[in-house]
């Protein structure tokens, strides 16, 4: 996918996968040539599973979350359990971040497919915490809104791991 966040056209649909298209574009960028010594760093004291391995594998599980089980109501298989609530950022170092971020692209793919095939006012099979049910609109803001934060936790990390800036 070319990372652009000028869409090719000015309808809501294509402005917001656009956008999340480009967030989504920008984690590959930022970890691109990363090492797996670094990918798999934890540098900030505090949060010692804030890793960019860490990160991705969150990415790619906050979208089947929020497409498959939430939308589609599908049941949850993610690999989080009510003892480890964040295993998804805790097993991320066990795998090479090539591959995290292949298994995130494909993730991404899917989804790409299923929300051009649906209307943006489809309601989810599951309610968010306020117990309504919500759009696939709001989900996809609500993707943009996660993926771009969590780009900035990423670009924190990988100019902590190499230096590396921008992108």
């Amino acid at each position: 996918m070319p990372r652009t966040d000028i869409p090719p056209g000015w309808d809501e649909r294509t402005i917001l996968t656009t956008f999340l298209d480009y967030a989504r574009a920008t984690v590959h960028a930022k970890c691109e040539g990363v090492s797996e010594a670094d990918a798999r760093r934890a540098p900030l004291p505090g949060s010692p599973l804030m890793t960019l391995a860490g990160l991705v594998n969150h990415l790619r599980w906050v979208e089947y979350s929020w497409f498959q089980v939430t939308l589609l109501g599908e049941e949850d298989h993610g690999p989080w359990t009510d003892e480890d609530p964040d295993r998804e950022m805790r097993i991320a170092v066990e795998a090479p971040i090539v591959q995290l971020l292949a298994e995130y692209q494909a993730q991404c793919a899917r989804y790409r497919d299923l929300v051009a095939a649906l209307d943006l006012d489809t309601l989810s099979k599951r309610p968010i915490r306020t117990g309504e049910p919500a759009t696939l609109r709001w989900i996809v803001f609500h993707l943009i809104e996660e993926t771009a934060r969590h780009n900035g936790h990423i670009d924190i990390l990988r100019e902590l791991a190499d230096g590396v800036t921008g992108t």
